[in-house]
């Protein structure tokens, strides 16, 4: 019967304003994502199921999930289904989906019109007016996404509970996750942000701590499991047991939510989390036959071990406008942005370019400035699609001979020495690794966006400053060689 919920999602998607999609941060599930998710439960020691569903929508994922139960897939003698929608114009539909199913198996349903991150924090912390909510055995979800801001009624009431977070989605699965009975199974699917990143790391350790993680399930197209909202985010459906052992983890993928080319893989937990990794980062494996070759034993050094740092490019051009210059003139120096680089070369001074081309040199911009040198430069957003995530350049001084130094814009991460250029040999050597396929399937293993932040760079690990060297002086000796010939140096030198 879940079948039945695609010409309604479809009906309330295309009659609701974007505005208020954004407002909630909720889109709905398509019934083939809900039927994928509703097949990774067992029914496990459970005789009674109690199943949450918080930001039920139309209740498809309830759906799915009561589905398997009238086919068989999930026994139980009694069902009680809690499901939580604020959207007062999606209750109806949520009451009919679901009251459709009290004639087919025993179950009840009550859909609780309150805001689930306030009654769920006041029934764990136990508030003395608070409506006591149950242990479940079972959660499915598709959370809403939205920022939390430091100061609001959310925050607050998160950190009530022990609960750090800075989106609605992981403060969404932190809740179920406290209110699942031990053994008890959440499935969600939620943007693959929280896999890195600083902000989320709180959240990725109480999630480790309280649950073992069964299955991680990737969409590589980032615009196809909720086409039809036009959501660009990159998501991800988790697998958690709660109070489990940690063992092996089920990873699988397909391009969209059809599942036509699914294909799975498992994987020891040490692939996913790296047991020495005080950051827990989630690494997504590309389902294939690897291990990346960039884990070979030869990538021993960290950026301090190469004596290199990495940072973001300190020129916030808006803040300095009344220094940019489109055209070069006595008393500027060269300032880079990711426009001058591509694919084919470098291009400095750009014609007809709509970003400025060079800055003032003054008592005011100096401290913004580095002097010229060998630099190795990674543009830190990427294109929606694009075949890399990290794209990295050389900066090679001779393409400055009248300039004493550079300007790097905000949105390049710039490789350096302390503040100075780098050995050239190491500059060539080092933005041929990062360029590599290998090197690019394993950052995007464990980074879910667009964005290539000088942390992340700072994470992974490198080879030795010896081959570093000997790639470098390669790469300059045969300056023509494509990106295959490139690949395969870097893997003979890295084997």
């Amino acid at each position: 019967m879940v079948v039945n919920t695609d010409a309604i999602r479809l009906a309330l998607s295309a009659q609701t304003k974007d505005g208020k999609k954004a407002q909630l941060g909720q889109f709905l599930t398509p019934s083939s994502v809900a039927c994928f998710m509703a097949s990774l439960f067992c029914a496990g020691s459970f005789s009674k199921c109690r199943l949450l569903d918080p930001g039920a929508g139309i209740g498809t994922l309830s759906a799915a999930f009561l589905d398997r139960c009238i086919a068989g897939k999930l026994r139980f003698h009694q069902i009680d289904v809690d499901t939580f929608e604020i959207d007062n114009s999606l209750q109806p539909h949520l009451y009919r989906t679901l009251g459709a199913y009290r004639s087919h198996i025993n179950c009840s349903v009550k859909v609780w019109d309150a805001d689930f991150i306030e009654a769920a924090a006041s029934s764990l912390a136990g508030d003395l007016f608070a409506h006591s909510l149950p242990k479940y055995t079972h959660a499915i979800l598709n959370p809403p996404y939205k920022k939390i801001r430091s100061d609001s009624v959310h925050r607050s009431a998160l950190r009530r509970v022990g609960i750090e977070t800075v989106n609605l989605y992981s403060a969404f699965v932190a809740l179920s996750l406290e209110l699942l009975e031990e053994d008890g199974q959440l499935v969600a699917i939620i943007p693959r942000s929280f896999c890195n990143g600083p902000y989320y790391r709180p959240f990725r350790e109480l999630m480790l701590n309280r649950a073992a993680l069964k299955h991680l399930h990737l969409f590589h197209a980032r615009n196809k499991a909720f086409r039809d909202d036009n959501v660009l985010q990159e998501n991800i459906i988790i697998q958690l047991e709660r109070g489990r052992q940690q063992g092996p983890v089920t990873v699988s993928a397909s391009t969209d939510n059809s599942f036509s080319d699914f294909a799975s893989q498992e994987y020891p937990f040490d692939n996913i989390v790296f047991p020495d990794d005080a950051e827990r980062f989630i690494r997504v494996p590309m389902v294939s036959n690897m291990v990346p070759a960039v884990q070979a034993s030869t990538l021993v050094s960290s950026l301090a071990d190469l004596g290199v740092s990495v940072s973001t490019g300190p020129v916030v051009d808006f803040r300095v406008r009344q220094h940019l210059r489109q055209v070069p003139e006595p008393g500027s120096v060269p300032l880079l942005y990711p426009g001058h680089f591509s694919g084919e070369g470098f291009e400095w001074p750009k014609d007809n370019f709509r970003k400025s081309n060079a800055i003032m040199l003054n008592a005011e911009t100096e401290k913004w400035l580095y002097p010229k040198g060998f630099y190795t430069v990674v543009r830190r957003f990427s294109s929606k699609e694009e075949k890399r995530r990290i794209v990295a350049s050389v900066v090679d001084p001779s393409a400055f001979p009248d300039a004493e130094w550079l300007g790097f814009e905000n949105h390049l991460n710039v490789f350096h020495r302390e503040r100075h250029g780098l050995p050239e040999d190491i500059a060539y050597g080092l933005t041929a690794f990062l360029n590599t396929r290998a090197l690019d399937t394993y950052f995007r293993s464990f980074n879910g966006h667009t964005q290539v932040n000088a942390t992340d760079l700072r994470q992974l690990r490198y080879p030795s400053f010896l081959l570093l060297s000997r790639l470098g002086r390669w790469v300059r000796k045969n300056p023509q060689a494509d990106p295959d010939q490139v690949d395969e140096k870097v893997m003979a030198i890295t084997a």
